[in-house]
């Protein structure tokens, strides 16, 4: 062999010993390892090794020697995690929590700190001691501040509270743990997750989505929901939230399972799919307008039934609760009406907001019958089917400036909610359209002498005499028909005369009539009904209701009765299968032909409705649109 390869071979020889050297020193069993040490490093060294192997007996031996030596230097806090970890693996968790205090105390500006701390409280959720762990945790959450720290004591937070039989505080926990968790750890909060969900009752599924951003964990609780009512038997509520479920996430891996459990349950009837709830004040103050709208639907289920053809057997019937005039007996009667599973609640007149509410959570389609302000901003099943000041205004300020050409306007109203509701929505309706309101007075709603305010609106009130300044086309007087039987003569007596005069619908009323007599011609409002109606629906219903009942029907009866037609038809159709069905056909439905006009409905729940317009001729009123040419 020559000098150069010799030295060459020498040279590979050497280096292949010294990496059997190393390898073997690294694979040391612990039993011969080294036992002096001339450094810190070296002794730390050597432990880590130890703990390695689990050669924890020696570990913890040579991590003590190291903490009593050279107590000081940087590994120290992390001689302690290791004591604690190994205390925390052999059981011993009251000793791991004495290590992770100790390390704590002794080294405040540690970056383990963090560390010790979840540690820590993971010694009480080792000992099964959840509730002393979440009492130790409202502290913990205010000292760490890092995504990676803050997702462990989160998920940690979560798993105590699924042990400790609280799955609502556990999917909050799981939520914010996932919210900030690495992608490789999501999967595994995710499956946390889930299992929580699965524990949840209906009412906490419900609590949960009121407040739930994540869309993630809404499409979970959703679907759970929807599972929950059908296995409650509930097919209706079911069909709803998985309707709901599969239109807001498409593309979820639980969207299949829930179209499955939907067309399934196509096969199946409704139950009590032919009822309908009616909520009125049957009793106390006002009893009268709760029975006046009872008379109405009762109308209409007598009707139903001769259709039916036979009167015992009817397709539609009606379970009706009296709300009187209190709150929590309409909740109450709302649950009870949910019990007996009807589709669908007429009314309530009075306290109508608390029983929407409720119909909304028991996501029971409600058509109201009230001019309660933002009643169907209450959610998707409130409805309302009334007549409301804005649709009066609508109707008047079309009819004035569209069919009359008028543009200029007046106001006179009392001082109190009603005038001042009326006066605000007509101003603003006249603007919208292009017109000018160019006087607005106001007056006590207990006075009956309106010289003052009248001669103010003319400009009469800075002089004795001379004619009135009349800058206007129509004054409109949104009062009670004794109120406005005093005002209209007056007007004339002061020289208000050819301008038109405009009303809201309780003018409607033979009292005007007599009290402001020929003053009154020529005057027009709106009204949802109008019995002396030359239609042939009205003429019929008129007809049957004085044969039932001996009196003629108002405006209450009257819509009343079309509330319930409306909905004892819908009912009726074999597509109508769930409330969530019956809810999105009325918000479809156009045009229904009633006695109180054409209907149909808004996306908000809202009644839009082609009011009656009359005018006073001579002593009676009569439909405008008949007098047009």
């Amino acid at each position: 062999m020559k000098r150069h390869d010799m030295i060459v071979f020498l040279v590979m020889a050497l280096c292949v010993y010294s990496c059997v050297q190393q390898r073997v020193v690294r694979d040391m069993p612990p039993d011969i390892a080294p036992v002096r040490f001339d450094s810190g490093s070296e002794l730390f060294s050597d432990a880590e090794r130890m703990f390695r192997f689990r050669a924890y007996d020696k570990a913890l031996e040579l991590y003590n020697e190291y903490l009593s030596k050279f107590p000081d230097e940087p590994s120290a806090p992390a001689a302690l995690m290791r004591e604690g970890s190994i205390y925390t693996t052999r059981g011993e968790h009251k000793t791991a929590r004495s290590v992770y205090k100790h390390l704590i105390d002794s080294y405040p500006d540690s970056f383990l700190i963090p560390d010790a701390r979840l540690e820590l409280l993971a010694t009480f959720y080792n000992e099964e001691r959840y509730h002393q762990l979440i009492r130790e945790a409202e502290s913990v959450i205010r000292q760490i501040t890092s995504d990676p720290h803050l997702t462990r004591l989160y998920a940690l937070l979560g798993d105590t509270y699924a042990k400790a039989s609280s799955p609502v505080n556990a999917v909050n926990f799981y939520v914010r743990a996932h919210e900030r968790a690495v992608y490789t750890e999501r999967e595994n909060i995710l499956v946390r997750l889930r299992e929580a969900i699965a524990q949840l009752s209906a009412e906490d599924i419900r609590h949960l989505l009121e407040g739930m951003k994540d869309d993630l964990t809404r499409a979970y609780l959703m679907y759970r929901l929807g599972v929950i009512r059908y296995e409650e038997g509930r097919y209706e509520d079911a069909v709803d939230v998985l309707s709901d479920f599969i239109s807001q996430f498409p593309e979820h891996e639980n969207t299949q399972d829930a179209q499955r459990m939907i067309s399934g349950l196509d096969e199946m009837p409704m139950q009590s799919r032919n009822k309908i709830g009616c909520l009125l004040p049957l009793t106390g103050s006002y009893k009268i307008y709760g029975k006046r709208a009872l008379k109405g639907i009762e109308l209409a289920l007598a009707e139903m039934k001769i259709r039916a053809g036979s009167y015992e057997t009817s397709p539609v019937s009606i379970v009706i609760k009296d709300t009187g005039s209190d709150e929590e007996t309409a909740i109450r009667a709302v649950g009870e009406l949910a019990e007996e599973r009807v589709s669908a609640i007429i009314g309530p007149i009075i306290t109508a907001e608390s029983a929407a509410a409720q119909a909304q959570r028991k996501r029971i389609p409600i058509i109201t019958l009230t001019q309660k302000d933002g009643i169907t901003d209450m959610g998707d099943y409130v409805f309302r089917h009334f007549l409301t000041p804005k649709m009066q205004v609508e109707t008047l300020v079309a009819y004035a400036m569209q069919s009359l050409g008028l543009r200029n306007f007046a106001i006179l109203y009392p001082d109190e909610k009603y005038g001042t509701t009326f006066m605000n929505l007509f101003w603003d309706e006249v603007v919208s359209h292009g017109g000018q309101v160019v006087g607005v007075e106001t007056y006590d709603p207990g006075q009956t002498d309106f010289g003052k305010p009248i001669r103010k609106l003319v400009g009469r009130h800075r002089r004795k005499k001379g004619r009135p300044v009349l800058d206007f086309d129509g004054i409109f007087i949104p009062d009670a028909p004794n109120k406005a039987g005093l005002i209209i003569p007056q007007l004339a007596y002061y020289d208000v005369r050819k301008v038109r005069l405009f009303g809201t619908n309780l003018w409607h009323s033979d009292k005007l009539i007599r009290m402001a007599g020929k003053f009154a011609r020529g005057a027009v409002v709106p009204d949802i009904f109008f019995a002396k109606s030359g239609s042939a629906a009205v003429e019929d219903f008129v007809r049957n209701f004085e044969d039932a009942f001996g009196d003629p029907p108002g405006f209450i009866e009257a819509v009343a009765y079309d509330t319930a037609m409306m909905l004892f038809q819908l009912i009726s159709r074999p597509d109508i299968r769930y409330r969530s069905s019956l809810k999105s056909d009325l918000i479809r439905l156009r045009n229904f032909q009633g006695v109180t006009g054409l209907t149909s409905f808004d996306n908000e729940g809202e009644a839009h409705k082609k009011l009656y317009l009359l005018r006073v001729e001579k002593n009676r009123f009569v439909e405008v649109n008949e007098l047009l040419p």
